[in-house]
């Protein structure tokens, strides 16, 4: 098992993926996460740039020539109000739930932290669902805090 840098083709093997990340987020907050049909379909080209981009990071894990994880993060413009002017999104992380608990999706963020590192990117951030405490649990490990807490009210038609 080992996490490496993603190529551009390697997003078919990531697409059953993000399927499956979307409906799980969509499954705990349909208001939030309100997918359009097929998801992982708009990702695609997406997830190519980013293979090959270098203002991004985008990590499989592998496991025997297999696919069984990713992370996807970029580097993001902060609104010219604040001090820091950029900042690295990690957008997505997943691990196929018979590998989980091995350390793989720990070593895909440390990756990201050290690739942003090297970039000079002095500030990374996330979101996790309200619901998901393991997610909390992985990211304060690898020395995320919690900065903010969204909030969000639907409106009535």
């Amino acid at each position: 098992m080992f996490v490496r840098p993603a190529t551009p083709t390697d997003v078919p093997a990531v697409l059953p993926m993000v399927t499956k990340i979307c409906a799980l987020h969509e499954s705990w907050d349909s208001a939030k996460y309100g997918f359009l049909p097929h998801p992982e379909q708009r990702y695609e080209r997406w997830l190519k740039r980013l293979a090959t981009g270098e203002r991004s990071v985008f990590l499989v894990a592998e496991d025997e020539a297999q696919l069984v994880g990713f992370l996807v993060a970029t580097v993001e413009s902060e609104i010219p109000i604040y001090r820091l002017q950029e900042f690295a999104f990690i957008h997505d992380l997943w691990v196929e739930p018979e590998y989980r608990q091995k350390g793989i999706a720990k070593e895909m963020v440390m990756q990201a932290v050290e690739h942003f590192h090297q970039m000079g990117v002095q500030q990374i951030r996330l979101d996790t669902a309200a619901i998901n405490e393991a997610a909390r649990r992985l990211f304060a490990s690898c020395g995320f805090r919690i900065s903010t807490v969204e909030m969000l009210r639907e409106q009535g038609e």
